[in-house]
């Protein structure tokens, strides 16, 4: 039993197959909604913040872990890097596959991020960089792969990884609308209600309301998600927490949008091992 496990006594055996069973279901709608581009989400969010953190620069050999339908591993190799997308997902890979142009130096492969064997199977040494977009809190286990990535990476090479703000975004949070009288008028307020933080928890949700299955998210306080890395050499270089702007509509009263401009549903970090 590793740390992780350790620290939360209902740790099933089964939770990283049922995790990949579920996106196999969920590839071709998941496919279907991100498309070539992703969502606002992405676009506005999470691509900007960790293409920041990252500073491609051509030649750049990638690592996008847990690369899904391909997004990010396009983008990267559009800004002229050779990209590995790995997923656990054959369903998901399948996409990326079909949605690549041959030109794009991308290799595709399915690949477990919790099998810290698998993973140094890449090669050590091998990437100047690797990207987590998104998934961390897809993954049943964390420990395996920070390990992996410090033998993974090259020296002085970086992991930019995206996460739901786990203070402001985690499956314990309920959106709240109310009014309230200023000046004579009346004003609709929004504001994030968080009920369960410092403890890790695991939880079934729905990403998009017509998936076919629920998929499970495994929430892990700020503490613990870094604490994984700083247990292995790596150390905190950059971070951001991107909102929406002020002025993006909302779908409806109650989404991610405007209304929140000043909460952020996303934590995007840059993490750097200490030199030798």
């Amino acid at each position: 039993m590793n740390n992780e496990q350790a620290r939360n006594p209902d740790y099933p055996k089964n939770w990283n197959q049922e995790t990949q069973a579920s996106w196999n279901s969920n590839a071709l709608n998941w496919d279907a909604k991100m498309g070539d581009d992703g969502n606002d989400f992405h676009r506005l969010l999470v691509r900007p913040a960790t293409e920041r953190l990252l500073g491609v620069k051509v030649g750049d050999r990638i690592l996008d872990i847990g690369c899904g339908n391909g997004i990010f591993s396009r983008r990267l190799a559009s800004l002229g890097a050779k990209v590995v997308g790995i997923d656990f997902s054959e369903q998901l890979i399948a996409c990326a596959i079909g949605r690549t142009q041959a030109q794009d130096a991308i290799a595709y492969q399915v690949l477990d991020a919790t099998n810290e064997t698998a993973l140094l199977e890449l090669g050590e040494n091998s990437f100047d960089a690797a990207i987590s977009a998104m998934t961390l809190m897809d993954m049943a286990e964390i420990a395996p792969l920070f390990r992996a990535l410090t033998k993974l990476l090259k020296p002085q090479g970086c992991f930019v990884f995206s996460v739901m703000h786990p203070c402001f975004n985690n499956p314990h949070i309920s959106m709240v609308a109310e009014e309230t009288e200023s000046n004579g008028e009346i004003e609709t307020r929004c504001s994030i209600k968080v009920e369960k933080y410092l403890q890790p928890t695991v939880t079934y949700g729905l990403a998009l309301r017509n998936q076919p299955k629920p998929h499970i998210y495994f929430h892990r306080p700020i503490n613990l998600l870094l604490g994984e890395a700083f247990r292995v050499g790596f150390v905190l270089d950059g971070l951001e927490e991107p909102a929406f702007p002020a002025d993006y509509p909302n779908n409806y009263l109650l989404s991610w949008g405007g209304n929140f401009s000043e909460i952020p549903p996303v934590l995007v970090v840059r993490l750097k091992l200490l030199a030798a």
